[in-house]
C-alpha cells in the first residue's frame, strides 16, 4: 500500500498515542485535554517502540516547539524516527526516512536511517588504524573496511534517555574499552534541541580514560517532499566547500584535496542534485553518485554548511555545524525493496539524501587530515543545527 504525504500524515494522526515514553516507560507528555491533543497534530504509536533490547528498554520520544514543529526520537541507536515542519500550503510534512516500529529497524538491512553514529562515522580503510604506536583492529562491515562505527556501533545501541522538557532529550551511552575494538572508556551525550526557530539542533559531548579516535554524527535521511516520496534529484543544493576528499574504488580517501570548480562536485551556488549525479565522472562511478566529503570554508564556531529546497513543497533547510567537513550521500544504495517504511512507504534508489557533518573520513589513518584523537582529560564537544523555512 502506497500513501501520499497528507494520507500518511492522517494516517498518524488517528493511530498516534500522544507524548513520549520517559525512562520508566510512562507517558510523559501526553493530557486529557482535547484542545491540547489536537495542537500536536501528528504522532507515532510510541507503544510500537516499547519494548527490550539487549536487555534494555526502549521507548520514543516526542519533542516540539510552540509552532508545532514536532521531533519523535527513539532512544533504539539514538534515532530521528520523524521529523514534521510545514510546507508552503501550511500542510505538516514528515521529512525524514525511518520506520514506525522498533521490529521493522530490529529486522532489516541496516540503512542507518535516523542513527547517531559512532565511534566513528564513515569509513576506516581495511577496519584498522594505528594511535601512539599500536595498532587497533575493528569490526569490518563494508567489503574490507569499518563504516560508522562497524557491526554493532552506537546505531545499534540502546540509550539512556531523559525527557528534559518538551524541547530537549538528552541520550547517554558509555562505550567500553574494546567495544568494536576502539580503545578506551568513551561516556557519551547527545542532546536534541527542537528550537522555537524550527531548528532540530544535536549537540554531542565525550571523555574518555584513554587515547582514542571519535567523530559522531547523525545519519537522517531528508526529502523534502515527504519521506516516501520518489525523487531527491529536483532538490536545490548548495555547499559552503570549495573542496572535496575524492576516493578510490571502495571510497576511502586518496588523501588528496580537490578543488570542486569545473566539476559536478561544485555546489557553491544552488544546483539540482540531479544536474549532474549521471555525469561520467570517475569519481561519481566511484560512489555510484555523490558519496563523497566535501571540505567545508574555515571557519569558527557554527557555520553554514549546507543548504538544501524543494521548489514542490517550498521547504528549505539549512545545515549550519562546527565541524571541518560533510558528507553529502545521494541515496545511491537505496532500492524499490525497501518498501517498509512509515506507513508502508517505498523508500527507492535516490529517495533521499543525506548530509552528515563530521570529521574527514578515515581520518586516523590521513596525517593530513584534521585529527580525531581524544586524549584522557580533553572533552569532545560539537553541534550541528538543521533549520527549516518555508518559501512560499
Amino acid at each position: 500500500m502506497k500513501l501520499n504525504q497528507n494520507l500518511v500524515i492522517a494516517a498518524l494522526f488517528v493511530s498516534g498515542i500522544l507524548g513520549a515514553c520517559n525512562q520508566s516507560g510512562s507517558n510523559k507528555n501526553s493530557s486529557s485535554d482535547p484542545t491540547q491533543a489536537a495542537s500536536n497534530k501528528i504522532l507515532l504509536d510510541s507503544a510500537a517502540f516499547t519494548g527490550t533490547t539487549d536487555q534494555r528498554n526502549t521507548h520514543l520520544y516526542m519533542l516540539k516547539n510552540n509552532a508545532g514543529m514536532q521531533a519523535a526520537i527513539t532512544n533504539y541507536g539514538g534515532r530521528v524516527v520523524s521529523l514534521l515542519v510545514r510546507d508552503k500550503n501550511d500542510q505538516w510534512v514528515d521529512v525524514v526516512l525511518g520506520h514506525d516500529n522498533l521490529k521493522t529497524y530490529l529486522d532489516n538491512k541496516e540503512n542507518f536511517f535516523g542513527a547517531l553514529i559512532g565511534r566513528y562515522g564513515n569509513r576506516i580503510a581495511k577496519g584498522k588504524f594505528k594511535l601512539e604506536g599500536k595498532e587497533y583492529k575493528l569490526e569490518v562491515n563494508d567489503g574490507v573496511n569499518s563504516l560508522h562505527g562497524g557491526l554493532n556501533g552506537f546505531h545499534k545501541k540502546v540509550w539512556d534517555g531523559k525527557l528534559v522538557d518538551d524541547h530537549t532529550l538528552e541520550l547517554t551511552y558509555l562505550s567500553k574499552d574494546g567495544e568494536a575494538g576502539y580503545p578506551g572508556n568513551l561516556q557519551v551525550k547527545v542532546t536534541y534541541t527542537l528550537g522555537e526557530d524550527n531548528s532540530l539542533k544535536v549537540a554531542y559531548t565525550a571523555s574518555t580514560d584513554k587515547p582514542t579516535v571519535i567523530n559522531l554524527t547523525n545519519h537522517s535521511y531528508f526529502n523534502l517532499n515527504g519521506a516516501g516520496d520518489k525523487t531527491i534529484t529536483d532538490h536545490l543544493l548548495t555547499l559552503e566547500a570549495d573542496e572535496f576528499t575524492p576516493v578510490d574504488s571502495i571510497l576511502i580517501p586518496t588523501g588528496k584535496l580537490q578543488r570542486v570548480a569545473g566539476t559536478p562536485f561544485d555546489f557553491t551556488k544552488p544546483k539540482l542534485i540531479g544536474a549532474n549525479i549521471n555525469d561520467s565522472d570517475p569519481q561519481l562511478k566511484n560512489g555510484k553518485g555523490y558519496d563523497h566529503n566535501w571540505v567545508l570554508r574555515a571557519g569558527t564556531g557554527l557555520r553554514k554548511a549546507a543548504t538544501v529546497s524543494s521548489a514542490k513543497s517550498g521547504i528549505v533547510m539549512e545545515v549550519l555545524t562546527d565541524q571541518p567537513g560533510i558528507q553529502f550521500y545521494s541515496g545511491n544504495f537505496l532500492t524499490d525493496k525497501v518498501n517498509y517504511g512509515k506507513a508502508d512507504a517505498t523508500y527507492g534508489y535516490r529517495s533521499a539524501f543525506c548530509l552528515e557533518t563530521q570529521h574527514f573520513p578515515d581520518s586516523p589513518n590521513q596525517p593530513k587530515f584534521p585529527t580525531t584523537v581524544l586524549k584522557p582529560g580533553e572533552a569532545y564537544n560539537t553541534s550541528t543545527v538543521y533549520k527549516f523555512s518555508v518559501n512560499k
